[in-house]
């Protein structure tokens, strides 16, 4: 399996001897006329990849703080359509990877080959579906083969080896470790077992591990950023883009690159 651009950015990133950041953030909160000025300044800010949420009607893994956005991109008639349509204005300028995370609804409804083509048009790197689960997923995984698109796993902490073993070996992109038993938000901590979970994923995996759910401070980006390839942070950015705070969005960034 040949290595996806995703993959190479993150590498590249470790290589310099920081630890990939990505932030999420809601396409369509605020109108789609601003995804393109945050995603600029998120990739100003020194993000390794950004992941872009697709509002959904019904989502399960999302928190509070991701739900009520996505909520408000949907009063505005966001759709998968008209963001793949928004970004083709400006992918050029965009020079990290961009990751889709998408419930499979919306792709199904867009048409699964016609999404995998209009993906790979405007330079999407990655897609994540968390609500479909290994043994579905290669109605999608077929229609991404040859494509520099990477469908991107989950892994809870609930996963044994041997199924953590099977995600593994079809994973793209970066393996997604979820550092928390629930949704997406803030967490005052995490559990014990956080530590031994991350380097079991990390033996099992050729391709860089990231953990994200609940990751909400400078402090949390570091400390869990030193057991991972690097971290995920979705509600903290939003809030911040909600209330513009970008100096706390560049604190989160930075953090990353600290010398651990």
């Amino acid at each position: 399996m040949r290595k996806k651009r995703l993959t190479e950015a993150i590498v590249a990133c470790n290589n310099h001897g920081e630890k990939a950041f990505i932030p999420y953030l809601m396409a369509g909160d605020g109108g789609l006329e601003t995804l393109k000025p945050k995603l600029l300044f998120l990739q100003g800010a020194g993000a390794t990849a950004i992941e872009l949420g697709i509002p959904f009607s019904d989502p399960v893994a999302d928190g509070t703080t991701i739900q009520l956005a996505g909520e408000r991109a949907l009063a505005k008639g966001t759709t998968l359509r008209l963001i793949i349509k928004e970004i083709e204005t400006f992918y050029q300028e965009i020079k990290v990877p961009l990751v889709l995370m998408t419930y499979f609804n919306p792709i199904l409804s867009y048409g699964i080959d016609q999404f995998a083509v209009d993906c790979e048009r405007i330079g999407i790197g990655g897609v994540i579906v968390p609500d479909l689960p290994l043994e579905e997923s290669d109605i999608l995984r077929k229609a991404l083969v040859g494509t520099d698109v990477a469908l991107v796993p989950l892994v809870s902490l609930t996963s044994q080896p041997k199924r953590i073993a099977k995600i593994a070996a079809v994973a793209e992109g970066f393996i997604y470790a979820v550092t928390v038993n629930g949704i997406t938000g803030r967490s005052d901590g995490f559990g014990e077992q956080l530590e031994e979970h991350l380097a079991e994923i990390r033996e099992q995996s050729s391709i860089p591990v990231l953990a994200g759910f609940g990751i909400s401070t400078a402090e949390q980006v570091e400390s869990v950023a030193a057991l991972a390839n690097g971290v995920i942070v979705g509600s903290a950015i939003v809030e911040a883009f909600c209330h513009h705070d970008l100096d706390k969005i560049q604190k989160l960034i930075q953090a990353s690159k600290r010398k651990l």
